[in-house]
This record gives C-alpha cells, structure tokens and sequence, in this order.
C-alpha cells in the first residue's frame, strides 16, 4: 500500500463510500424522524420521542454485542462481511418500509410501527457500520495515514446525507410540505436504494482483502456469554478509551437533541422554506472538501487530540450565534435571502470544525486498538467503536426524549407554520436548547484533553506488537 498515495488504493475509497449508507440513515433519524412522526404520523412529541429514545437504546445494547462478536468471528468472508453482508438485506428493506406504510396505521397501530421499524433500521446499522469501520486498523497502522482514511469516509458520509437532504428539500419534504406523507414517501424510495448501492458496493470492494486477514485467536462462544462479558470488560477498561467513551455520552445527548430540533429551528425559529433549506445544504457541500485538505495537515502539525478540541471548541462557539443575534434583533429578517446567506456561512463553517474533530476522534479509537492489544493480547476494534456507539446512541436517546419534550413545552406540537410562531415561543424554543447543547458540548470537549495516546505512545505500541509477534513466530519455529 502506498502510504503517501492512499488515492492510488481502491480498498481507500471502497472503505470510504460505505458511509454513503450510514449518512443517508443519519439524515433521516437526525432530522427527519421526529417531525415526520408528529406531523404526519400524528404522534405526540413526547410519545414520538420515546419510541424513538427505546429504538436508540436497543441499538446501544445490541451494538456491544455484534461488535464483539465481529473481532472473534470466523469466516472465509473475514471477520466483518458477513455482518454488513446482512446488513445488506436489512437496511433497505426497513428504511423503505418507515417512510411508506406497508400496512393502514391508525391511533392505536401508529406508536408500535414507528417503533418496529425504527428498531429494524437501527439493527441492520449496526449490522453494517460498527464492523466496516472496524475495517480500519487492520487496514491501515500509520498514526497519521488513519486520518486520511477516515477523512473520506467522513466526507462520504456528509455528501450522502447531506446530498439527499438537499434534494428532499428542494423537490420532495421541502415541496410537498413537512407534514405531507408525498415527499416523505419518495425520500423513503430514494433512500433504500442508495443505501442498498452504498452497502454492494463497500462490501464487494473490501471483500478480498478482509478474506485474507489473519483469523481471530479465538472464536465467538454463545455459550459462554459469561466469559464473552469478562473478555469485553477487559478491553473497555482500557483508560483512553474511557475518555472518548465518556466524551461519547456526553456529545450523544447534545447531539440527539441539536438533530432532532434542526427542522424546527430552521423552519419555525429561523423561517426558512423548503428550498432555501435545500441552499444552506449547497453551501455544506463545501465542509467536506475543506476538511478532506484540513483534517490530515492539521493532525500531522498539532496531534490528533488538540486537533480534535481546537475544531470541536471553533464550531461551538459559531453555534449560537445567530440565535442570539436573531433574538437581539441584530440578525436580517427572518425568512429572507440575506439571513439564509449569513446562516448557511455559519452553518457549514461550523459543518468544517465537527467533521475534523469526529476524524480525530474516530482515529483516536483506532489508537486505542494497539494499545489495548500491548495489555490483553487481544484486537477489540468491532467491541472498541461498537461500545462508543453504544455511548453515543444510549444517551443520544435522552437528547431525543429532551427535544420531544422541548417541542411539547414550547407548545410546537400543533404548529404547522411559522406564522403560528410568536416571538415569545422563539425566545423559549432558544432559552431551553441553547444553554443545554453548547454547555454539553464545552464539557465533552474538556475531557477529551485526558486521553493520552500521542504519535511517540502509538508509534511504541506498534514496535512492541511487531517485537512480540516475532517472538511467537520464532518460539512457534522453535516447536517444529
């Protein structure tokens, strides 16, 4: 593999494309969902919300296990295929299904499907994401090169959920109106078959080269769930990760409730229509890029963890912003073209500083791999970003039940126009999410300054795994 050229390997962009799948899914869960369940299902905020926050933790308790399972599978698929191979059939299949009814919902049925179907999707993610990211470690071991490769796959995922979202709201949600089932039920067609191109497509491409990895030591035993649970306590006592697990729980909260009010916000804070909606994602089209260039060249210059709270701490202070000015009455008028402009510089300035500190996070983990197996002789990178998932999925539930409840207290449940809008609901809408998302996010971005693998720990790790493997190879001649 060419380390200076990953460009040149097409493992490097089948690897980075099956984010394709995860961002159009995060689209629809982050900003989608919930507005869908209310306005056009006609599910209560806060009962939208708890199916929502119990498919969440399902998804958070089954990704531990799956993860796990993926580092101790046997397979001539390799250790993760046949998981996303699953995933495959799932995922389409499901997505397609929540936003087109496949049977006639009423009062009493709506609740349950909303919840089936999301725990559906939920699984089948889970099924694919947690062992295709986990690809990594294996496939890539320079501590600088990691953040190349997940810089494209962040970038993937970003111009699929985000190339969808500008295309719903242009010519679908954003045309047939948030509460019509219409646009909804074309955004659910378009969706499945992306996803379902995006998983063939990542999963052929690294299959031949997941194959000839070497086995597990040892294999996945059902039977033994007790030993199983001790083997992964093991490996997530490991101090690092406990940082980036923690931040997880933390920014899982902020993030559930930031994703899940986003529609309201633009639409009934900031009055923005459908299509103008669809331009603040042209104008995010360029985060990804910027990162692309950014996120390698400020990893190798500042290391990953003050790269990561530098972002981080630059796009939280962006945030509330125009929040605070439209308040003030310093922002443009609301609904037109001047404020949408000034918004979306802010909005995709912000997009820039959250997909380089999800890099340096995401390759943060993949350090933690070697330097877990230095202690337990053991590699956990399915369990190792499964259980950080898991972190940010079980307490993302609680920022959606928060979001749910913000929408009731508000008095958001019936509002289907920013006309219906005061000012003193505004003021209320931005009193309650504000102050509890950035101060979140401030003490999340705090902790990550306790990790403590730099480029000399894991360039060390690596030295001591290679020392150690060449012994067990020479005491194996030895046996002979």
């Amino acid at each position: 593999m060419d380390k200076t050229s990953p460009e040149k390997n097409p493992v490097y962009w089948f690897y980075g494309s099956s984010a394709v799948a995860y961002g159009v899914k995060n689209n629809a869960f982050s900003y989608l969902l919930l507005i869908y369940a209310t306005q056009v299902l006609g599910i209560p905020g806060y009962l939208a919300a708890l199916a929502l926050a119990t498919a969440m933790a399902w998804d958070a308790v089954s990704d531990l296990f799956l993860g796990h399972w993926s580092d101790k599978t046997h397979s001539r698929l390799g250790r993760r295929h046949p998981f996303m191979y699953a995933g495959l059939i799932l995922l389409p299949i499901s997505f397609f299904a929540l936003f087109n009814p496949v049977i006639e919902l009423t009062q009493d049925n709506r609740w349950m499907y909303l919840l089936v179907t999301a725990m559906m999707i939920r699984t089948a993610v889970t099924l694919f994401e947690v062992p295709s990211v986990a690809l990594l470690p294996d496939l890539v071991k320079d501590y600088d090169e990691r953040n190349k490769w997940l810089v494209l796959r962040h970038a993937f995922g970003w111009y699929g959920g985000n190339g969808i979202h500008v295309i719903n709201m242009a010519f679908w949600v954003g045309a047939y109106g948030v509460a019509a089932q219409a646009g909804y039920s074309i955004y659910g067609a378009v969706g499945a078959t992306l996803i379902a191109v995006s998983i063939l497509v990542s999963s052929l491409g690294t299959q031949k080269i997941a194959a000839s990895m070497p086995p597990p030591a040892e294999p996945f035993r059902l039977t033994e769930i007790w030993n199983e649970i001790s083997q992964m306590m093991q490996s997530l006592s490991n101090p690092n990760f406990l940082w980036l697990f923690v931040y997880s729980l933390i920014v899982g909260a902020a993030a559930g409730m930031s994703t899940a009010l986003y529609l309201y916000n633009v639409t009934y804070f900031f009055e923005f229509s459908g299509p103008q909606i669809a331009v603040t994602g042209l104008f995010v089209f360029a985060s990804p890029l910027i990162s692309y260039f950014l996120a390698p060249m400020l990893g190798r210059r500042l290391g990953k963890k003050q790269t990561a709270i530098t972002a981080l701490v630059g796009a939280i202070c962006l945030y509330p912003i125009p929040y605070v000015l439209t308040l003030a009455g310093y922002w443009p008028e609301s609904g037109g073209w001047m404020s949408l402009i000034i918004y979306s510089v802010f909005v995709a300035s912000e997009v820039v500083g959250f997909i380089i500190g999800g890099v340096m996070l995401d390759s943060m983990m993949a350090d933690v791999v070697e330097d877990s197996q230095v202690k337990t002789s053991r590699r956990s990178e399915g369990l190792f970003y499964a259980a950080r998932s898991f972190a940010a999925k079980a307490v993302s539930a609680l920022g959606i039940v928060l979001a749910g409840s913000i929408v009731t207290l508000v008095g958001m449940d019936g509002i289907q126009s920013a006309s219906a809008m005061t000012d003193g609901m505004r003021a209320d809408l931005a009193s309650f999410f504000l102050p509890a998302y950035c101060g979140l996010y401030l003490l999340a971005i705090y902790l990550i300054s306790r990790y403590r693998i730099d480029r000399q720990a894991h360039n060390s790790n690596l030295l001591k795994l290679a020392a150690d493997e060449r012994a067990n190879k020479s005491s194996a001649a030895g046996g002979d």
